[in-house]
């Protein structure tokens, strides 16, 4: 069904929960999966511009790109990575486009009204912008640390 999926990564927790679709839809389907980032922090967008060096920031997107391309072929999955910088929603737009591929796969944070109000919604413009199938997944909390009155296994044993 699916032979080329896209799936903008945001370099957070969240990206686990679509990487594990993606994974199993990759391996049913055959498919080619293209990851991508992209920087939005002020050297990113202003690089090109004012011809500035490739930033910490830069530097540390790609290697995590990367690895989780490296991860996904170790899975016999085939895929590529692509690092832009920009306005994220129109740059997965161009980048799913230019790449002819016919699934772009999200992690989603589920937030409401107000906060797609105040943060706005990466998704939400995508899948506005784009006739290519968008598929979303609620992305997993993160598991809280312990409590103070909960102690991490392991915790309090004596060393031996």
């Amino acid at each position: 069904m699916y032979s080329r999926i896209l799936v903008p990564l945001e370099h957070s927790p969240a990206d686990a929960t679509i990487l594990a679709h993606v994974r199993t839809l990759a391996r049913e389907n055959k498919a080619f999966v293209l990851l991508m980032h992209v920087a939005d922090g002020w050297g990113a967008r202003l690089a090109d511009t004012l011809t500035l060096r490739e930033s910490e920031e830069i530097r540390e997107d790609r290697a995590y790109l990367e690895a989780r391309c490296a991860e996904l072929e170790a899975a016999g999955i085939d895929a590529d990575a692509l690092l832009a910088a920009g306005d994220p929603a129109k740059e997965i737009v161009l980048a799913a486009e230019k790449e002819k591929v016919d699934l772009i796969a999200m992690a989603t944070h589920g937030h409401r009204l107000f906060g797609d109000i105040l943060r706005g919604s990466v998704a939400n413009e995508v899948r506005h912008r784009t006739l290519i199938p968008v598929l979303l997944v609620r992305a997993t909390p993160a598991a809280p640390p312990p409590g103070p009155s909960e102690s991490p296994p392991g915790a309090g044993r004596a060393p031996s």
